[in-house]
């Protein structure tokens, strides 16, 4: 099994510049825990859903929030997101998929083209739908 057969192709993208606010916007509309950092249309980062919790103020959205919590949504994705990108090619296996996260601790893997361009991610639950899969 490739990572083609189980990567996911609907990816959503910021750029680098975009504001905490709009990453949490995003979270919040979507069912998903990554977002792939884009600039010229090529990957630049990863950023998950647990970066942006660790990024803005635990205050936000209570009733003892303050300004300085709101100014944590202001912060731009560049400052919180991965840079050290493990990635994958549609046409490696689920398992070195799987090894490769293990490996690198990462909970995603964007697949990239040879030229950086997005194709993909697959994720640890892909892995885990298509084990699940092969074992009913």
């Amino acid at each position: 099994m490739t990572i083609a057969d189980i990567m996911s192709t609907r990816v959503v993208t910021v750029g680098p510049d975009q504001d905490l606010l709009a990453v949490r916007n995003l979270f919040a509309a979507h069912r998903f825990h990554h977002l792939l950092v884009v600039e010229q249309g090529r990957l630049v980062g990863v950023i998950s859903d647990r970066d942006l919790l660790r990024a803005m103020s635990p205050f936000v959205d209570t009733l003892a929030e303050r300004p300085q919590d709101l100014a944590t949504l202001r912060r731009k994705v560049h400052q919180i997101m991965s840079r050290n990108l493990v990635v994958a090619k549609r046409s490696d296996s689920a398992k070195d998929a799987a090894a490769s996260m293990l490996a690198h601790a990462v909970s995603c893997l964007p697949v990239v083209t040879h030229d950086g361009r997005i194709e993909g991610i697959v994720s640890w639950k892909d892995l885990l739908r298509s084990l699940h899969g092969k074992l009913t």
